[in-house]
């Protein structure tokens, strides 16, 4: 069976730092372009970062950018958001997603496979 999990979500003070881990089962991800999103309480699902399969290309939302990081470890079949400088307003559900092509897709309905999601709260 394929799945997609998160961890590494938790409850973090404004400026502290947290690493999601996204591993996959049943399916090598070198094949694989893996984004993250997020989705807080009462509003739509976002997109954070992509990273291409073979991790030679990353995009970030505006949001994010200078704060996260998203690398791959294809040996580990793991995908990683590095989150820094966390601000109240990254508080999500944070869910990564893969898709079988080497650059990242374009919308978010295009991701076959997706994880149950990991929480993320930012708050003093």
């Amino acid at each position: 069976q394929l799945r997609l999990v998160e961890s590494g979500g938790g409850l973090v003070q404004p400026g502290g730092s947290l690493r999601l881990s996204c591993a996959a089962s049943g399916f090598t991800l070198n094949y694989y372009a893996i984004g993250w999103f997020r989705q807080a309480p009462g509003k739509e699902r976002e997109g954070v970062s992509c990273i291409s399969s073979s991790g030679g290309s990353t995009n970030y939302a505006d949001s994010v950018k200078g704060r996260f990081l998203i690398t791959r470890d294809n040996a580990k079949n793991t995908v990683y958001l590095q989150m820094n400088s966390l601000k109240p307003e990254d508080t999500a559900v944070y869910y990564c997603a893969a898709e079988r092509r080497p650059s990242c897709p374009s919308f978010r309905y295009e991701y076959d496979y997706w994880g149950q999601g990991t929480q993320v709260t930012v708050s003093s």
